[in-house]
C-alpha cells in the first residue's frame, strides 16, 4: 500500500550567460547547482541527405564530457561515441528540434554542441535547456544580419530530472541524489508543461503511476523557473 512521500520542489541555483566566449557568438556558459555545461552553436549551408530538396532545416547536437568534468578522469572518445553518449545527444536534438520551426531555416542546419566542463547531475537536462538559448542566440544574429526575417521560436522548451530518494520526491537531482535515487527521471517540457519527452528508469523498486504523476506536476514547476532563467539570460521580458 502507497503513501504520500516527503517531497522538495526547488531547483538548484542557476546561471545562464549569453555570448560567454568573446570570439563565438551563441556560446553559452550555464551553470545549474555544481553542474557546468557549455553550449555552442554553429550554422551550416547544408542538410542531411534525407532532408536534401525539401526546403526545410535541420537541428543536431553533439554532447560530450571533458575528461575532468568528474572526479575520475574520462576517456576521450577516439573510436566513436559511447551507447550513452548518442542517446544524450539525440535527446538533446530531437528537444530542440520541437522548439524552432525547421522550415523557416532553409535548407541549413544548426549544430549545437554541449560540452559537460563540470558534472554533478542533469548534465544533459541542463544541455537541453542552455541548447534552446544558445540557438535562440544565433538565430537572433541571423535576423541581425537579415538572414531570416525573424526568429522562428515556436514554443520555450527546457529541462529537467526529477527522482524518488530514500522515499522523497525530489527535483533537480545532483550526482549524489541520482546515484542514490530509487527511481529518477528526465522531463522536457514546453512553457504551458506539456511534455516533450520523459525518461524515467526504476533503479531500486517499481514507480508508482501516483509517483511518477506527481513527479510530472512539480517538474512543470522546475520547467516554468527554468524558461524564465532563459528569457532573463536573453533579456527577453
Amino acid at each position: 500500500m502507497s503513501r504520500k512521500k516527503k517531497e522538495k520542489h526547488r531547483i538548484r541555483p542557476v546561471e545562464i550567460k549569453v555570448n560567454y566566449l568573446k570570439l563565438i557568438p551563441a556560446s553559452v556558459l550555464m551553470k545549474q547547482g555544481d553542474t557546468i555545461v557549455l553550449v555552442t552553436s554553429t550554422l551550416n549551408d547544408s542538410v542531411p541527405s534525407f532532408l536534401k530538396g525539401l526546403g526545410q532545416g535541420w537541428i543536431t547536437a553533439q554532447y560530450g564530457m571533458l575528461p575532468k568534468s568528474s572526479n575520475s578522469r574520462i576517456s576521450r572518445e577516439r573510436d566513436g561515441l559511447s551507447g550513452r553518449n548518442q542517446e544524450i545527444q539525440r535527446l538533446i536534438g530531437r528537444s530542440l528540434r520541437q522548439a524552432f520551426d525547421l522550415k523557416a531555416l532553409g535548407e541549413r542546419s544548426v549544430i549545437v554542441d554541449c560540452d559537460v566542463i563540470q558534472a554533478d547531475g542533469g548534465t544533459r537536462t541542463a544541455s537541453v535547456t542552455a541548447g534552446v538559448v544558445s540557438v535562440y542566440e544565433l538565430l537572433r544574429q541571423m535576423v541581425e544580419m537579415k538572414e531570416i526575417k525573424k526568429i522562428p521560436l515556436i514554443r520555450w522548451v527546457a529541462a529537467i530530472s526529477g527522482g524518488i530518494v530514500d522515499d522523497e520526491i525530489l527535483l533537480d537531482l545532483n550526482f549524489e541524489q541520482d546515484s542514490g535515487a530509487d527511481a529518477d527521471v528526465n522531463m522536457v517540457m514546453d512553457e504551458e508543461g506539456n511534455l516533450i519527452e520523459v525518461q524515467g528508469t526504476a533503479e531500486r523498486k517499481p514507480i508508482l503511476h501516483e509517483d511518477l504523476n506527481r513527479l510530472i506536476e512539480i517538474g512543470k514547476e522546475g520547467i516554468k523557473e527554468l524558461i524564465i532563467k532563459q528569457k532573463e539570460a536573453l533579456g527577453i521580458k
